[in-house]
């Protein structure tokens, strides 16, 4: 299979297995989000945490912003969960950040299950 960005999401996942093989399901999303950081500048992979965008709606901007936890090799919008199942919200949700950002690809990542669950988007 031939995809956008295939190698960099491929690291990412396999950063996020690094996490949760580590760390296991259960804690806050942000205790995950620390182990991530904490991958991506040990590895210097560049990211941005909590990434801010605008909503722009027919020419204005719309007071209410959106952060996307992770923008990952400047290309690549990684959305950490810690849930009980990845649900159409968080993919909705992704989607909308992929929409605002003008990228292409999202990675919503699920630590809340025994085994890591993701689901990649490509828009």
């Amino acid at each position: 299979m031939n995809f956008i960005s295939k190698q960099e999401t491929f690291e990412i996942i396999g950063l996020c297995m690094e996490v949760h093989n580590n760390l296991g399901a259960g804690f806050l999303e942000i205790v995950y989000k620390d182990a991530l950081e904490y991958e991506f500048q040990s590895r210097n992979i560049s990211y941005q945490r909590e990434k801010e965008y605008h909503v722009d709606y027919k020419g204005i901007i719309l007071p209410h912003k959106f952060f996307a936890d992770f923008v990952v090799f400047n290309t690549i919008i990684l959305e950490v969960k810690c849930t009980s199942c990845i649900a159409n919200e968080h993919m909705a949700q992704a989607i909308n950040y992929l929409k605002v950002s003008k990228n292409r690809v999202a990675l919503v990542v699920n630590f809340g299950e025994v085994r890591l669950n993701y689901k990649r988007l490509i828009l």
